[in-house]
């Protein structure tokens, strides 16, 4: 699992993240709509942590810059 995330890629889900969990216990989103967006905020707090999104590897997605080498 090489990474696959950008540091901007990482704060974007985890604001998403975070406004999921905010309408959820203020309760604007509930039942069907509550379940399909509580998956995805784990999905997204989970590649956010680790640094690397299962569905960007089939399409050769990388947000992550190159790393510059010394010398």
């Amino acid at each position: 699992m090489k990474p696959n995330m950008g540091t901007v890629d990482k704060i974007i889900r985890l604001v998403v993240v975070a406004v999921i969990v905010v309408l959820y216990f203020t309760g604007q989103i509930t039942g069907a709509a509550a379940i399909i967006l509580g998956i995805i905020a784990v999905a997204f707090l989970v590649t956010s942590l680790i640094g690397w999104c299962p569905t960007y590897v089939p399409f050769g997605i990388s947000t992550k810059k190159a790393e510059k080498t010394l010398g």
